[in-house]
């Protein structure tokens, strides 16, 4: 019942925003989203954390639209736009007809990137896998966070690991960024309720894949080192030192920030390695950093079939 109360696509309050798009009667809401399957890309990736990809990659399904608006999303084609596939995935035979071909590359992990405003797709996706009794199979959150805490408890139990995003610590800059009001709050109790249900260690498979465990990303923006600051020193005080965390420094413009001045721009090694001593003098000693040449490698096109290639 309580699922109900929150996925019901006749008047939709699935993210915080509550808009009461009628999705069942072809309405669109902020997220660009129907009620189908909406999904706009499924491909085998090789670039998340490590444990997340392992050696075989994971299988990453993309929905179209998103409950936010980041000026700077480099996956702008199908986040802004809602376009879908060009490949059919209208049903759930043609996602697991993939998903099989990645099983067979002994691809273990099927990832839900910003899946948040698309939950019960994705939970159609998951009891299908499950029916068909592969019990290896690792499910992973992949999301920007702005998620009701009350969905997140819905998930306990059915998500192995979760991959949230922790982009704002001031609600202002959330509000100008990503059009997401209030998302500081919002991200922090969505997080520790994961928190609360996976704790800050990762259960590793003996091939080294995470199969059950928290990791929380944070993208380093050009001139706005403070917030990265401010949201590692919430993590640590709010939440916990020990948690995982993947400091990303791949940020790169997209046709949307031509004309900002400041997200004009890469990420400079000043900002970045400012960032890291922060986090290194909080005390976070697990997770992930990345060169700045990474950037390079994290810029998909989602006219392809395979958008990282």
């Amino acid at each position: 019942m309580k699922a109900m109360k929150f996925f019901n696509y006749n008047y939709c309050k699935i993210c915080p925003r509550s808009c009461g798009a009628k999705r069942n009667a072809n309405e669109t809401g902020f997220c660009l989203s129907g009620n189908d399957l909406n999904i706009a890309s499924i491909s085998i990736h090789h670039g998340e954390e490590p444990p997340i990809s392992g050696e075989h990659g994971i299988c990453n399904i993309f929905f179209a639209g998103c409950n936010m608006r980041c000026i700077y999303c480099q996956n702008y084609q199908i986040s802004r736009s809602g376009k879908k596939s060009s490949k059919s995935y209208e049903k759930i035979e043609d996602v697991l007809k993939f998903i099989e071909q990645a099983r067979r590359s002994k691809c273990r992990g099927i990832g839900f990137v910003s899946p948040s405003h698309s939950i019960p797709a994705m939970f159609d996706i998951m009891n299908t896998v499950r029916e068909k009794k592969w019990n290896d199979a690792i499910f992973v959150y992949n999301t920007n966070s702005y998620d009701k805490k009350e969905v997140v408890e819905i998930l306990e139990g059915k998500i192995e690991v979760y991959l949230p995003d922790f982009k704002y610590a001031d609600e202002e800059l959330s509000i100008k960024l990503s059009s997401a009001p209030k998302y500081p709050s919002i991200a922090l109790k969505a997080i520790k309720e994961m928190y609360r249900q996976k704790g800050a260690g990762i259960k590793l498979s003996k091939e080294g894949v995470a199969e059950s465990g928290l990791i929380v990303r944070h993208l380093v923006l050009p001139g706005h080192v403070e917030n990265s600051k401010k949201c590692l020193r919430i993590l640590a005080e709010e939440i916990s030192n020990e948690l995982h965390i993947s400091l990303m420094s791949q940020y790169h413009p997209t046709p949307q920030t031509k004309d900002n001045p400041i997200f004009n721009r890469d990420l400079r090694r000043d900002e970045y390695e400012e960032v890291l001593e922060e986090m290194e003098q909080l005390g976070f000693k697990n997770g992930w950093i990345q060169s700045l040449e990474s950037r390079d490698n994290y810029n998909p096109d989602f006219s392809k079939e395979e958008p990282f290639r």
